[in-house]
């Protein structure tokens, strides 16, 4: 049986949105929500922050925090300073985004029957994207796009439509292939975590300025699950503002 740790990176710091994961949704702060969630799947959960406003709002509705430098490139680099700081050794370290207060117990559990396979050094999650999708929906850059191997391994990630369809009209794209929108929830295997930090950036990263090609690039196995739940992050007030509609409409 695998042992698992969650880490909640939170930046107080954010272009479009500073001070996102104490933003109050529903009369609790994004950082709670998320929170509450994971606690649902994990015995061990703790949020990695580099501000005290967000550190002492995590133990004041009692969850437990840890302080990370403010010099970090990526959650992940965040996340394993933390894993390193939390005193606890496990198997898997899930690391999971600070802005997605509706990030669902079926996904969470997902990420973690992924590791019942002994090839598993990283586990993502991806959604399969309409028929109907238009195809201004699907080209979003914004919105990365997987292909999977035949054991749902991943291939590439790229922000362009992949694959191309050949002779076929981009409006019926979505209808003639299933497509595959990524969603940012990531799982490594502990010592993995630690190897992929210390990686140089890949020339595909930097290409398409997507972390996880810099892990595909050097050769590691990222194992895909499939969910079907759409979630909404909060990275801009706009977002906060469909975020409390959304739990008005849902009873949440």
């Amino acid at each position: 049986m695998k042992s698992f740790v969650a880490i909640i990176p939170a930046r107080f710091a954010s272009t479009r949105f500073p001070g996102k994961p104490l933003a109050i949704l529903g009369g609790k702060p994004v950082i709670q929500r998320v929170y509450e969630q994971a606690k649902k799947v994990f015995e061990n959960v703790f949020v990695a922050t580099d501000d005290d406003r967000i550190y002492d709002t995590v133990e004041q509705f009692g969850g437990k925090a840890i302080m990370t430098s403010p010099n970090h490139k990526s959650g992940t680099d965040r996340c394993y300073e933390a894993y390193q700081k939390c005193g606890i050794e496990t198997d898997v370290v899930v690391n999971i985004q600070g802005d997605e207060p509706f990030i669902h117990q079926s996904q969470l559990q997902t990420i973690k029957e992924l590791f019942l396979q002994p090839e598993t050094d990283i586990a993502t999650l991806v959604k399969p994207f309409a028929s109907d999708t238009s195809f201004d929906v699907l080209s979003n850059p914004n919105s990365p796009k997987v292909v999977v191997d035949d054991n749902w391994n991943a291939l590439y990630f790229s922000r362009s439509v992949i694959p191309y369809l050949r002779g076929k009209e981009t409006e019926t794209w979505a209808s003639e292939h299933t497509y595959y929108k990524h969603i940012g929830l990531y799982a490594f295997r502990s010592d993995v975590l630690g190897k992929v930090t210390s990686l140089e950036q890949a020339p595909l990263e930097i290409a398409e300025s997507l972390e996880q090609l810099r892990w595909l690039s050097a050769g590691y196995t990222i194992k895909v699950g499939k969910t079907n739940v759409e979630t909404i992050g909060i990275d801009t007030p706009e977002d906060l503002a469909a975020a409390e509609k959304f739990l008005m409409d849902n009873k949440l």
